[in-house]
């Protein structure tokens, strides 16, 4: 059967368009995975510490519902499986997700997909082409990922088990996207239903784990990202584990193909809910509708801050056992979370997770200031007597305020969970929630430079992306590595105190308030004397 017409070249497009991001992602991935061996490596050298960690691992209900059970031990790939193995299979379902209604609902949104039907290309072709590129996207992850563990001396076959993990997730909620893409008439319905269905499979999973302490629980076997983990790389590696996450894709591929053949271009499938004839009081202005249209991203973002927030305080009090006499794990954590004792220095390192998480939401609430003028809803609104920074400044309040409410929710949930395991809630809900909260400065900073990119080159607004992404491999992998001090101070998370259990001063926050203040103040400026741009 061939392919459909102009399929090749829209994929070419596809790729070149993503030239960027894909790279970014592939990079991310892989950085993680073999960073996360080297580390693992100098942390385990012996087998009694890989032993022992493993039994203190699996014995903690919380830890098994995060990455799973760890199945060995008589490797360092086999932590590192453990450690990246599901969840970096869910990030490059995130990453599918994102290709794959990209190219295909998100075209048919802005138009320019109803543009190319006009010409000598079939219905079916921009499916394809974002279903191929997003194919060689989770290709070159397995390639890349697979690679650098071989070199690092892992066993061949159990390299190549975690890369096609990571790649069979990707394809997997990649072919779901492509079914949402054909259900929903908007490009950020489809992305939020097929981000429901990657957390729910994630929940199920984790659900599953963490009440199975021998065994596999059913809902485990219940979610795709539950039969990945079965793929037990460097652990006697389960290769038909493949099989059903395969026909779970071409499944989905094939019903996205049928209903594709089955309505107009620009329609969904699913009814659009008539709205009101009149505008309520909240929309007759522009931050009402930056509300409107801001805030099924700051509940989900909240609904999974909240989860992690619960997951990583139901398990702060069992650190010490995790650790157990292994001096060196000891040492990483303290040097990425401080040296006030290994409690404290674990949670100022979960807080410095939720900042990276708050960061996330802040950009993506940002770039919500380019997509509108890209569709050009902001044009159309500002033919109103409405003012650029008036406009700018509905949008801009989610980026600024929103990672407080995520960070101070977060916290608050760490701090509740805390509190229960070790009898002091009234003394760890205030704490951690204000150690969170002390976050949001160098959110701020990442705000402020993603506004700098938009007033001055819109084009290149997506770059905050870049910067978010070079904060989290600074943040994670730096201190591991012992990278220099200056190239770890590029991040603005270094500059903060290592909360809780540092003393707190209020110099570092004055400076990134005022980088962030200035950045913002002369990104709006460019904003005003600008044209606007499609």
């Amino acid at each position: 059967m061939s392919a459909p017409a102009g399929s090749a070249t829209l994929t070419r497009l596809a790729l070149r368009r993503d030239r960027v991001m894909i790279p970014g992602w592939i990079y991310a991935l892989a950085a993680t995975a073999v960073g996360s061996a080297v580390s693992y490596r100098s942390l385990y050298a012996d087998q009694a510490d890989r032993t022992d960690f493993q039994r203190s691992t699996n014995a903690s209900g919380p830890l098994r519902a995060f990455y799973g059970p760890i199945y060995d031990a008589h490797s360092v790939g086999a932590l590192t499986a453990w450690r990246i193995g599901v969840i970096g299979a869910a990030l490059a379902g995130l990453m599918s997700i994102l290709l794959v209604v990209r190219h295909t609902r998100e075209e048919e949104e802005t138009g320019r997909q109803e543009m190319l039907g006009a010409t000598m290309v079939d219905r079916r072709a921009p499916l394809t082409a974002a279903l191929t590129a997003t194919a060689a996207a989770d290709a070159v992850v397995a390639l890349v990922v697979a690679a650098g563990m071989a070199v690092l001396g892992e066993s061949p076959a159990g390299s190549v088990a975690l890369g096609l993990q990571l790649a069979a997730g990707g394809l997997a909620f990649g072919a779901v996207a492509a079914v949402t893409a054909q259900l929903t008439a908007s490009a950020r319905l489809a992305r939020g239903l097929a981000g429901t269905v990657l957390g729910a499979a994630f929940l199920l999973r984790a659900a599953g784990d963490a009440g199975s302490t021998g065994g596999s629980s059913p809902l485990v076997w219940a979610s795709p990202l539950g039969w990945l983990e079965h793929l037990h790389p460097y652990a006697g590696e389960s290769w038909w584990v493949l099989a059903p996450v395969a026909g779970f894709a071409a499944l989905c591929c094939a019903a996205a193909y049928a209903l594709v053949e089955r309505r107009d271009i620009g329609a969904s499938l699913l009814p659009a809910r008539p709205g009101p004839a009149g505008a309520g009081r909240l929309l007759r202005g522009p931050s009402g509708l930056a509300w409107r249209l801001q805030r099924g991203s700051l509940y989900g973002w909240g609904a999974g801050l909240l989860v992690a927030g619960a997951v990583y305080g139901s398990v702060t009090d069992s650190v010490g056992d995790i650790v157990g006499d292994n001096g060196q794990v000891g040492d990483i954590i303290e040097r990425m979370g401080g040296h006030t004792g290994l409690t404290d220095a674990f949670l100022a390192t979960v807080m410095g997770v939720y900042g990276i998480a708050a960061g996330g939401y802040a950009v993506q609430s940002l770039l919500r200031l380019r997509a509108e003028e890209s569709a050009g809803g902001a044009e159309a609104l500002l033919a109103h007597p409405v003012g650029r920074l008036r406009w700018a400044a509905g949008h801009l309040a989610h980026a600024l305020l929103g990672p407080v409410l995520l960070l101070a929710a977060a916290g608050a949930a760490t701090g509740l969970a805390y509190g229960l395991a070790v009898h002091d809630v009234g003394g760890q809900l205030p704490r951690l929630t204000g150690a969170a909260v002390g976050q949001a400065p160098a959110v701020w900073v990442l705000v402020g430079l993603g506004v700098l990119l938009f007033g001055l080159r819109p084009r290149a607004a997506s770059a905050a992306w870049g910067l978010l992404a070079a904060c989290v491999l600074l943040g994670q992998l730096g201190p591991v590595l012992r990278l220099p001090q200056p190239v770890l101070d590029v991040s603005p998370f270094t500059h903060l105190p290592d909360l809780p259990g540092s003393h707190v001063a209020a110099t570092p926050y004055a400076w990134l308030i005022l980088v962030a203040a200035a950045a913002l103040a002369a990104g709006l400026a460019g904003l005003r004397r600008r044209d606007l741009t499609s």
